[in-house]
């Protein structure tokens, strides 16, 4: 943690004060390692001075290089999005100010506030994306995978990190297994298949098919503008970003189909391979639908864990949703 200087809730607080950031004030958002301030145009990111056993925030120099990393990463999918990486000064008489002169006691990553209505899991929800919109989706990210630069590990290191996780995926939901139907045997057949995956897998990260990607992808990271965007890769882990386009592709196409839009997912499968991206084998297809839905099961009971639980009724019907998108992957 930071030493001295205004505190986290001062910073806080002067960034959402009318003058810091606009003449009205900003909206603060609080996530898991940031503070988002929003204005009418614009959005500002603070990442707060945290450590966990994947990002260590918790130092001045530390927040500046993932500031900047953040940014450098998502100009890749957002070019029009990330605007600029500045820094939070204390001035000589004291007060603060947004890419001051004085003394640097953090950074924000500056960004161009994205219409709401036309961000993906929106428009689906309301119904208001049609095909149009996937292809040019698609000839965003077909491109950007075929070129993407290779995630440099090694091939069991990629493969690894499904067994870890997948350790991690039955350590927490068998604690909620009264809960969700059937969750063990689902537990159990995923093993069974990634013993049988597991050498497709590394064949796959051996002939260089796992790349540098967004990690994250999401329909709350899609903006359907012209061209489409792409925000918030994982800026914190490239281990994290590894992956193979069709693990990446086929996570967005689960997200969408969870939303009602299972329709989306073939036009990126089909873009994809078109653009020249070869498919891997069906079954590690499977493995990957079948492991982003544990995960997702996973994050969705963790949040039962919490000291403040929020929406409690939520997450156990939600994870239980993904278990069964995972069996049925395991099933096809």
């Amino acid at each position: 943690m930071d030493g001295g200087g205004p505190t986290l809730a001062q910073k806080v607080a002067f960034l959402s004060s009318p003058g810091a950031l606009d003449a009205t004030g900003a909206q603060a958002h609080e996530t898991h390692m940031s503070y988002v301030f929003l204005t009418a145009d614009r959005v500002f990111k603070l990442k707060k001075p945290v450590r966990y056993d994947y990002l260590d925030f918790s130092s001045l120099p530390a927040r500046a290089r993932y500031c900047r990393i953040e940014y450098d990463l998502n100009r890749r999918l957002a070019p029009q999005v990330y605007l600029d990486v500045v820094p939070l000064t204390l001035e000589t008489d004291g007060a603060m100010r947004v890419g001051g002169g004085g003394e640097v006691i953090d950074w924000l990553v500056k960004m161009v506030r994205l219409p709401e209505e036309r961000m993906l899991e929106n428009a689906i929800l309301a119904g208001h994306v049609g095909p149009a919109d996937i292809e040019a989706l698609a000839a965003v990210l077909a491109p950007f995978f075929l070129n993407a630069r290779p995630a440099g590990i090694a091939a069991s290191e990629f493969v690894g990190r499904f067994a870890r996780e997948q350790a991690v995926n039955r350590t927490l939901l068998e604690q909620f297994a009264g809960g969700i139907p059937a969750i063990r045997a689902v537990l159990d057949e995923f093993d069974r298949a990634f013993g049988e995956a597991r050498p497709l897998l590394l064949a796959r990260a051996q002939a260089g098919h796992v790349v540098d990607g967004h990690g994250d992808l999401r329909p709350e990271h899609v903006c359907l503008l012209d061209p489409p965007c792409i925000i918030d890769c994982l800026e914190f882990s490239a281990l994290l970003r590894a992956v193979d386009p069709y693990e990446e592709i086929d996570y967005l196409a689960l997200e969408c189909e969870m939303l009602g839009a299972a329709w989306i997912g073939p036009i990126l499968h089909r873009r994809l391979a078109e653009a020249g991206v070869e498919p891997p084998d069906a079954r590690v297809l499977r493995l990957y639908r079948s492991f982003r839905a544990l995960v997702r099961a996973r994050l969705a009971v963790a949040h039962l864990l919490e000291p403040r639980i929020r929406l409690p009724e939520k997450w156990l019907p939600l994870a239980s949703r993904y278990v069964e998108a995972a069996a049925r992957a395991l099933e096809e």
